[in-house]
């Protein structure tokens, strides 16, 4: 092995934690993604009580610079994202955060902000509604942060060069002018789904953080990111746990994250996006 990918390895395995929630709360769907309120209340408060922090998108990148020392940060920090920005996490989850003092990083896909989530699949009897800029706009305004899930969750490693750079520069474009250039830093790639082509196009569309599934390899647009699925029930989860449940836990997300690719079948088939 380089040289060159020994020193990313050894860098990502001192960078704090990553972990990916999606919706709280809400209607019963027939998917996996879905946490409950109460479970997602009991689980941050129980890091919050043990002093765990959450780090904004901006400290998390520091940490991947090459002179950083791992002492500057907190050895219990992780960053925490939802993906998709769902409405109702303006109503449920953020004034939760915020009363226990910690923050997050969302993931706007930016042609439905304000709109009916028509991209995915029904999961749910009636269409979830996403955030619109206003809420999104205040919510940074608190410390909040967003970034880009893309501009419509399509599979970027199924499409074409064109289109899938279509897709990221398009999603950045949009939360730059609304949000500003920080909101342009990060994406995170629809289901997880990225390969070295991807990557490439990521930065070549002007993003220097790209997070993906369970496993990264080390590059800033290759990070890893730990999935919370409806299963994750204990009062920490999986992500952040060290011994063997934890690891049972992070191989079950990957092997569930690896199955999205259903979605993207059931979509094209279906003529749904």
């Amino acid at each position: 092995m380089r040289s060159a990918e020994l020193k990313d390895q050894r860098r990502s395995a001192l960078l704090p934690p990553v972990l990916c929630y999606h919706r709280i709360g809400g209607p019963v769907e027939l998917g996996v993604t879905r946490v409950a309120r109460s479970t997602f209340a009991r689980q941050m408060n129980t890091l919050a009580r043990a002093g765990w922090h959450t780090l904004t998108l901006d400290q998390f990148a520091e940490r991947l610079r090459p002179d950083h020392s791992a002492f500057r940060t907190p050895h219990s920090a992780f960053l925490l994202t939802f993906d998709d920005g769902y409405a109702s996490l303006a109503e449920h989850v953020y004034p939760l955060l915020a009363d226990v003092g910690f923050t997050a990083t969302t993931f706007l896909i930016t042609d439905y902000v304000g709109r009916l989530n028509t991209w995915d699949v029904r999961y749910t009897w009636h269409r979830l509604a996403h955030l619109d800029w206003d809420t999104i706009g205040r919510w940074q305004e608190r410390g909040f942060g967003f970034a880009s899930h893309s501009a419509s969750h399509a599979r970027l490693t199924w499409l074409s060069d064109a289109p899938a750079t279509d897709e990221l520069v398009r999603s950045r474009e949009t939360l730059v002018r609304r949000l500003g250039p920080g909101a342009g830093r990060a994406v995170a790639y629809p289901f997880g789904a990225r390969d070295e082509r991807v990557e490439r196009l990521a930065g070549a569309a002007g993003y220097e953080l790209g997070f993906g599934g369970v496993r990264g390899n080390g590059s800033p647009l290759a990070l890893a990111r730990l999935p919370v699925y409806l299963w994750d029930v204990g009062r920490v989860p999986f992500g952040l746990r060290g011994d063997a449940v934890g690891a049972l836990g992070r191989f079950v997300a990957d092997v569930a994250n690896r199955c999205a690719v259903g979605t993207t079948v059931m979509l094209n088939v279906r003529g749904e996006r």
